[in-house]
């Protein structure tokens, strides 16, 4: 096998580790969530309530919903290290920085709300805004890797999600606090595994890899 062959050979072990590491965060992310909010003990809908009540302490008089929180920590770290891992790939294939920092950020910010539950603050707070901005704009960026059509639905997710963030209180009259952050942050969700399942598909190379 000549060094042509094995550079394309990389490349497509490479997307394949990327592509399935993102699927895979995306679907521990959202099963998280609705796992969470399955054995929650205390009221809570999805228009009143923040995610990350879920393994949040909101006060000295409660305790943590064990069950809820051991899922929703648990989740968020081993989706977010899927993550980093999957941006190292993905630097690798494609080497764009433009990419990846922000994937990067995304991955730690959510391995660090897993970690940082809701009632530690300011830090959860700081963690989550870093999510939020983060996944956004690597939606957005992905635009220079995807192909149509998929790379309009994923700069259309980054803006729908930046615009919630940006305008936020603008949305919560209607959708609630709850609704508004899941309008603002399922976007980036269905990204990241969108984008894992673009990643898997490709099967011969890509205009943007490494050129052979």
């Amino acid at each position: 096998m000549d060094i042509n062959e094995i550079i394309k050979s990389d490349i497509r072990a490479s997307l394949t580790r990327s592509g399935l590491l993102l699927f895979l965060a995306g679907f521990f992310i959202f099963m998280g969530i609705i796992t969470g909010e399955i054995f929650y003990t205390a009221e809570f809908n999805t228009r009143d309530n923040y995610i990350s009540e879920l393994a949040a302490k909101l006060n000295p008089e409660t305790t943590f919903q064990q069950v809820s929180a051991r899922v929703f920590d648990l989740s968020m770290a081993a989706a977010g290290l899927m993550v980093l891992i999957s941006t190292w790939f993905v630097q690798k294939i494609f080497k764009k920085l433009l990419m990846t920092i922000p994937m990067a950020f995304l991955g730690l910010g959510i391995v660090g709300v897993g970690t940082l539950p809701g009632h530690i603050q300011p830090y959860h707070g700081i963690l989550a805004l870093i999510v939020f901005i983060s996944g956004g704009i690597s939606a957005i960026v992905s635009y220079k890797i995807a192909n149509a059509p998929l790379r309009y639905v994923f700069a259309t997710f980054g803006i729908i999600a930046l615009v919630l963030l940006s305008f936020q209180k603008y949305f919560i009259p209607t959708l609630g606090v709850g609704g508004a952050e899941r309008w603002l942050f399922y976007p980036v969700v269905f990204w990241i595994t969108g984008m894992g399942a673009y990643l898997l598909g490709i099967k011969d190379g890509h205009k943007n890899t490494l050129k052979v």
